[in-house]
């Protein structure tokens, strides 16, 4: 697999005078893990930034230490909360002999027949996956061909899933990747009531006019 590499050197600022850093251009960051004391680092903020923005969480990322090499993954991406644009970043070290977990991203390929056929609606019910395996054969995403969703009802299921050769999923079997459920009914027209109304007057008016002119009859006027 390429190597994705990023430079990066030792910084002996810590805390809030990180700040200083960043209005230099600089991007904090710490590398913690694998048999290694947490080691404090410094890279350029708009070269790392944007490839971050673009890496899928299961890549295996390579930092070039003041010219020592460690195997990290990312972890954490800290973002100002206004600007969204990445202040920190959290790598760990990792044994390319070690098994590692990490996420993957699903990428669905192919159309769900039951879509065409019957409208269906297609439902993504996970993003990604939980794995296991060494550092090298840590897939970019897993691929999952969602041809044979036929009919309404239709799922794929995490133990229907093809992997590569020395890869674990961790998620449960029976968790459902996908399925393909019917359109949503449409509302039902409900008739009005139609009713006979004598001179264009509600019932209710005309029964109390009724209940008035007997009133002011023989009886009212004694």
């Amino acid at each position: 697999m390429e190597e994705i590499v990023f430079q990066a050197n030792r910084r002996q600022v810590i805390g809030k005078k990180v700040n200083v850093l960043r209005r230099d251009g600089l991007l904090p960051a710490i590398v913690y893990g694998h048999n290694i004391e947490p080691i404090p680092i410094t890279m350029d903020m708009r070269e790392t930034s944007r490839a971050l923005d673009f890496l899928s969480p299961s890549a295996l990322v390579v930092l070039d230490i003041d010219g020592e090499k460690h195997y990290t993954l990312v972890r954490d991406k800290q973002r100002n909360p206004v600007r969204r644009d990445i202040i920190h970043v959290d790598f760990q070290a990792v044994s390319l002999t070690e098994t590692v977990r990490a996420d993957v991203v699903i990428n669905f390929i192919g159309d769900a027949p039951a879509v065409e056929t019957y409208l269906a609606i297609f439902v993504p019910s996970l993003e990604q996956l939980s794995i296991e395996c060494l550092p090298t054969n840590l897939p970019e995403r897993i691929d999952v061909d969602i041809s044979g969703l036929v009919e309404i009802g239709d799922n794929i299921l995490v133990g229907n899933l093809a992997v590569p050769e020395g890869v674990e999923i961790l998620n449960d079997p029976e968790d459902v990747v996908a399925v393909v459920i019917a359109p949503a009914a449409e509302e039902e027209e409900v008739e009005e009531e139609e009713f006979e109304y004598e001179e264009g007057a509600e019932p209710e008016v005309l029964e109390r006019g009724k209940r008035e002119e007997e009133l002011e009859g023989p009886a009212a006027e004694e």
